[in-house]
């Protein structure tokens, strides 16, 4: 790696160069007109490149990523990136992914200290804190893939409790709220069906999804265990 960072430029020319030779005037179109459909909320972790995932060109995807992929109530960055998806680009979908194995979540899940981010985490430690006796009762190996999803809900749900989509909303404006997780050992998208469409549809899409979640990885911590229990020859 070079101290300039040639090697970027040089791979961004190629890049550049490959995609008007595959589509000419890409670029002449991308500059006149920005129309996504979609309002990707994800995690900040370079394992997850949005717009590959889910096959969709630049201009297709208004994308905001943060640690953990939260939306908090306070976070004027994550709201105005909101709002002006909302208002001015008329999304028509806000997706909040996670993704399994979260290092942002498993310090949460952990207290794991690193530093100023720890405050952050703290919105992550909440959702582990609201359901701290369901995930205390899973296999060890699979609480932090579960906190991950816990938290898909959570932040799915404060997406939907914003002033902008909720102004929306009752405008009659249609924004359909999304939670997503996204394997990392497999690559594969998981729809966690918190889907809401309007004001009303949130409690029923949120506790439905919860539901889901829990009866899922209660199964599998009985899996797990069996899985760990000695056979009867061996013993």
């Amino acid at each position: 790696m070079s101290t300039d960072l040639q090697e970027l430029f040089q791979s961004n020319r190629q890049w550049a160069a490959a995609t008007e030779a595959r589509e000419p005037g890409f670029f002449t179109r991308l500059l006149n007109q920005q129309s996504p459909q979609y309002l990707w909320i994800g995690c900040a972790d370079s394992r997850v490149p949005a717009n590959d995932l889910v096959g969709l060109l630049p201009g297709e995807l208004f994308v905001h990523r943060n640690v953990a992929n939260l939306l908090v109530h306070s976070d004027l960055n994550a709201l105005s990136v909101v709002q002006y998806a909302v208002d001015a680009l008329q999304v028509s979908h806000i997706i909040v992914v996670g993704h399994s194995n979260c290092g942002g979540v498993r310090a949460a899940m952990t207290n794991q200290r690193a530093g100023l981010v720890d405050n952050w985490l703290r919105h992550v430690q909440d959702v582990r804190d609201a359901h701290e006796g369901f995930l205390a009762g899973l296999h060890e190996s699979l609480q932090v893939n579960a906190l991950v999803e816990l938290n898909v809900l959570e932040q799915a749900r404060n997406v939907c409790r914003t002033t902008v989509v909720s102004d929306a909303w009752h405008r009659g404006q249609s924004v359909v709220v999304h939670g997503w997780v996204y394997g990392l050992h497999n690559g594969l998208l998981e729809d966690l069906k918190i889907t809401a469409t309007s004001a009303d549809e949130v409690g029923l899409a949120y506790d439905t999804a919860l539901a889901l979640v829990k009866q899922r990885y209660r199964q599998l911590t009985v899996l797990a265990g069996a899985a760990a229990m000695p056979s009867a020859a061996g013993a």
